[in-house]
């Protein structure tokens, strides 16, 4: 899973497949971390998902996050905002089943 500095932000990028069954952040997916939604693309419900689910797993105000690249497409770029790259990591790899690097 690759983190970017950039300034005072963190960029991460991401695999969105929405329509899944459940939300859940499934884990590393080569560079990128992949989380499913059940909402659909339609409207940016999935992205507000996404959002909405790596705010509550990285422990941050969804205020803290953005999407910055790729918004209708499944690869997307988040910016994050109020966390080291360590903190990061160290945060998604406390999630349950999840295998990442």
């Amino acid at each position: 899973m690759n983190l970017t500095q950039k300034g005072n932000a963190l960029l991460l990028q991401i695999k969105v497949v929405p329509n899944a069954s459940r939300t859940q952040v499934v884990g590393a997916l080569g560079d990128a971390l992949k989380i499913k939604v059940a909402q659909p693309p339609e409207g940016g419900r999935a992205n507000a998902a996404v959002l909405e689910i790596l705010a509550e797993k990285l422990r941050v105000p969804e205020g803290n996050l953005a999407i910055v690249a790729g918004h209708t497409r499944a690869r997307k770029t988040v910016q994050i905002l109020g966390l080291t790259a360590e903190e990061t990591r160290m945060r998604l790899a406390l999630l349950p089943a999840n295998k990442l690097e």
